[in-house]
């Protein structure tokens, strides 16, 4: 008992425990913990980041593609030939796929 008598007042004090484990608990063992969550969160923004990359370059290769559309017909031909498998009413069309 008389090593509790040199710990002052304040430090035995309940509220100030609870809220220090409480602290501790939420800092270093719960599921969200604050370090935890900071690196899973850059690496989310990492990766969201690769996507938007990603998308900007597709929705501009797209539009330089809706572009040729608009101005030039042989590439409506094109497109519709490639994309569709369409053909004219004169030909035959043979599918080679690679296996």
């Amino acid at each position: 008992m008389r090593a509790l008598s040199y710990i002052p007042a304040w430090v035995k004090n309940k509220y100030l425990l609870t809220i220090a484990g409480f602290l501790v608990w939420m800092l270093f063992f719960d599921d969200r913990d604050v370090f935890s969550t900071y690196f899973r969160q850059r690496t989310e923004e990492n990766n969201l980041l690769q996507s938007k990359v990603y998308f900007e370059k597709q929705i501009r290769e797209t539009r330089e593609e809706l572009d040729q559309l608009k101005l030039n017909t042989a590439t409506i031909e094109k497109y519709a030939r490639e994309k569709y498998l369409m053909k004219r009413d004169n030909e035959d069309l043979f599918l080679m796929t690679a296996q």
